[in-house]
């Protein structure tokens, strides 16, 4: 006579588990998590208060007559997008976007070349030589801006500057030559400083970069063949793709709103109405001209621009998102 040992039903067989609760279709119930939410709760709160607030604020002042009597109490009108009218309407306005659209775009691509190079110079130098390296772009990217600037306009004063006493010694007509009040020669001038104020953070990222860069597989395409560029081109830069997609990204966003650097070259003596940007003409909308309402409208333009020249990233980053 055989004895039935299966398990009653609903019991777990011996040294198992018990199988988990389903639903009667068979599929697993989802568990909500709030805890992930919760933690980012804080930090959100705290960026909508530091950043919505002043971006609503002036939102609301661009579309109102907001000069120096309503700093001292008047109330403001309400003009709705006049002020955009009248922005958009002056030659001036567009001539200042695409002359710092071009400044921004060129900055971050010199920038970016400089920086990958001094990268992988890093990367291929023995230990000493690297250590000086890192520590020499340490200074440079710590270096206060104003402190910085002191120094450059040393560098390029037309009385007594550094460059024309060199290019004099060397015979060249350079005695006395005044760098800043050419538009072209001002702009090769702000460039130079620029670039040189941002490579070190593109030489450290791209650095930190290429140290995850696997060391054999690089070794299998140097024995198969591969010279140094087509292991920089093939290898390299697929693999560090993520890396020089962000800071390429966050230049054109810090090259777009340069401000100190041009602001103090225009001090120097140079016509402010041939050499600014974005920054110096908002600048200059608003202290200069004590009309903030203009000043509010050409902020709220310089951010739909930075979107819109980032958001061809920040779309590729959530399409990357929802396929993982």
């Amino acid at each position: 006579m055989s004895v039935d040992t299966a398990p009653p039903a609903g019991t777990a067989p011996l040294g198992g588990t018990a199988a988990p609760e389903r639903e009667s279709t068979g599929r697993r119930k989802p568990r909500r998590r709030f805890a992930p939410y919760m933690l980012l709760l804080p930090a959100t709160i705290i960026v909508l208060v530091a950043m919505a607030y002043p971006v609503i604020w002036q939102l609301i002042t661009s579309m109102q007559k907001f000069g120096l009597a309503q700093q001292f109490g008047a109330a403001p009108e309400w003009v709705w997008f006049e002020n955009y009218v009248t922005l958009f309407s002056n030659p001036t306005t567009w001539f200042v976007v695409l002359r710092s659209v071009l400044f921004c775009l060129a900055a971050a691509a010199v920038t970016m070349v400089v920086g990958i190079g001094l990268a992988l110079l890093m990367q291929a130098t023995s230990k000493g030589v690297r250590l000086t390296l890192q520590i020499a772009l340490l200074l440079a990217w710590a270096t206060p801006v104003v402190a910085a600037m002191t120094i450059w306009n040393w560098i390029f004063d037309w009385r007594r500057g550094l460059v024309n006493w060199l290019l004099t010694n060397l015979g060249l007509p350079f005695n006395g030559h005044n760098w800043l009040q050419e538009p072209l020669s001002f702009f090769a001038v702000a460039l130079i400083i620029v670039v040189w104020m941002s490579v070190p953070f593109v030489a450290f990222s791209v650095y930190a970069g290429l140290t995850q860069v696997p060391g054999e597989v690089l070794e299998a395409a140097q024995m198969d063949g591969a010279s140094p560029w087509q292991r920089l081109r093939l290898i390299i830069v697929p693999i560090i793709k993520p890396i020089l997609g962000i800071v390429m990204l966050l230049q054109i966003i810090w090259d777009l709103r340069v401000f100190t650097q041009i602001k103090l070259l225009q001090d120097r003596g140079s016509i402010a109405s041939k050499t600014d940007v974005l920054g110096t003409y908002i600048y200059q909308l608003g202290v200069g001209s004590s009309d903030f309402a203009m000043a509010s409208a050409m902020s709220i333009f310089v951010l739909l621009l930075t979107i819109a020249l980032s958001w061809a990233y920040v779309r590729n980053l959530i399409k990357e998102d929802d396929e993982s």
